[in-house]
């Protein structure tokens, strides 16, 4: 009997435990607008976090799509407000004035959480929720087909790339090595070309001398044009140039004046070493 009983107290006593806690929590808030209390804190923190849950996933699959084909038409991945809110309000239930705390907080936080809010110029940073326009993802999600995709095209772009760059820096070896032959080639011509023009100066005054010229200079453009045949002018122009300028800077026994030739001021070359001196070198 008194065993009976016991159990008949504990059942009781747990009926009433029972009924307490379903009163209390009863007695808790349904409406947490405007109120502070740490139940409702938490509450508004969950909605909010679900919202930003829901969010980033919306943005993420949004963004993957536009990047791999996109399938859904999107003009860009950066998703207008109006449309990620209702989005959001839909999934999550929450009445669409809450997704303005969403944005808040997104702005608010020196986390990066993956959500890029816009406004009209892009390169300008939003300072405020009221100059958000779009929000974009920063870490699209893709499948793992498209994944593959793009991770095969930076791969071959990247080959494509190196090759480029090797076969241009190829070229650019062969080009170098193919001027510095040209210019050595130049460089030897000069050098001959020289040694002509030595030759025909110093002829021509050792020929005045024994009174075969009537002058003991000669023009510069007459040794050219014995040198030089008319079809190879244009291509030795440069080296006739530089033949001149050496000459010029390098060579004592050749002096440059100008005279009046057939009524002509011309530049002519005089050979200023006596011939027996030139006779003594040799």
């Amino acid at each position: 009997m008194l065993i009976f009983l016991g159990i008949l107290w504990v059942k009781m006593m747990g009926l009433g435990r029972l009924q307490g806690a379903e009163d209390s929590f009863k007695l808790l808030p349904v409406d947490c607008n405007k109120k502070t209390d740490e139940f409702c804190q938490a509450k508004q923190k969950s909605i909010l976090m679900n919202m930003l849950y829901e969010l980033y996933n919306y943005l993420a699959i949004q963004a993957g799509n536009f990047e791999c084909g996109n399938p859904e038409k999107l003009k860009s991945k950066c998703i207008l407000v109006s449309e990620a809110r209702d989005y959001v309000a839909n999934v999550t239930g929450t009445p669409p004035e809450e997704f303005g705390a969403a944005l808040d907080w997104i702005l608010t936080s020196n986390k990066d959480l993956g959500i890029w809010l816009k406004g009209k110029d892009p390169s300008e940073p939003v300072t405020s929720i009221d100059q958000v326009v779009c929000l974009e993802s920063t870490r699209p999600r893709m499948g793992l087909i498209c994944r593959f995709r793009r991770a095969l095209t930076t791969a071959i772009t990247t080959l494509f790339i190196f090759f480029w760059c090797l076969a241009a820096l190829w070229g650019i070896l062969i080009f170098l090595r193919y001027r510095w032959r040209k210019m050595e080639e130049e460089e030897q011509a000069m050098y001959e070309m020289v040694k002509k023009i030595i030759a025909i100066v110093q002829d021509h005054y050792k020929e005045w001398e024994r009174n075969l010229e009537r002058y003991p200079y000669v023009g510069i453009l007459h040794v050219r044009d014995s040198l030089i045949p008319p079809q190879s002018r244009k291509k030795m122009k440069r080296v006739w140039e530089r033949a001149v300028d050496f000459l010029a800077s390098n060579e004592s026994r050749i002096q440059t004046e100008s005279h009046r030739v057939a009524g002509e001021d011309m530049l002519v070359w005089r050979w200023t070493q006596p011939s027996y001196l030139s006779d003594s070198e040799h």
